[in-house]
């Protein structure tokens, strides 16, 4: 099924964060797991096989509107060097995700693409569930403390 082109590149953009946000959160994953914080590292992983999934949705449905799939472009990763940071690493690039999302959800209903549409609000519900978890983790950093916090996720 051909479309309007700027549908697919709108795709095109959430896909661009979708494969930058996995290799991020799959790097950050194993170093949370490395330095023995197991339950951030299981986590962080998560997040990062859900958005992989997110991005075999869209392209699937980048291929079936007779576009191609940019599995090339990549964003800059945010690499955290301690858990505070790599939590707002995560949240940065987690928001990057879900504007992409709601610009290309807005461009969806502009030229009246319900399917995309209703497929990108179930994607962007994902992500409002992910910066949810985040946010949750700073809090709880900023209220426990850093050591307390840490001690409770090994």
């Amino acid at each position: 099924m051909k479309t309007d082109p700027s549908i697919n590149q709108h795709h095109n953009a959430v896909l661009k964060e979708a494969l930058t946000a996995i290799n991020q959160y799959f790097l950050h994953a194993r170093m949370l797991g490395n330095w023995g914080f197991r339950t951030l590292e299981t986590q962080v992983y998560r997040a990062s096989i859900q958005v992989m999934k997110e991005a075999d949705r869209l392209v699937e449905r980048v291929l079936f509107l007779e576009g191609l799939p940019n599995l090339q472009d990549l964003g800059k990763l945010l690499i955290g060097e301690d858990v505070p940071e790599i939590l707002r690493s995560d949240l940065t690039m987690e928001c990057r995700y879900r504007d992409a999302l709601g610009a290309a959800i807005s461009h969806c209903e502009e030229h009246t693409d319900f399917v995309s549409r209703h497929l990108l609000e179930e994607l962007q519900e994902a992500s409002e569930e992910r910066i949810d978890w985040i946010e949750t983790q700073l809090s709880l950093i900023e209220g426990v403390g850093l050591a307390n916090y840490l001690e409770s996720t090994i």
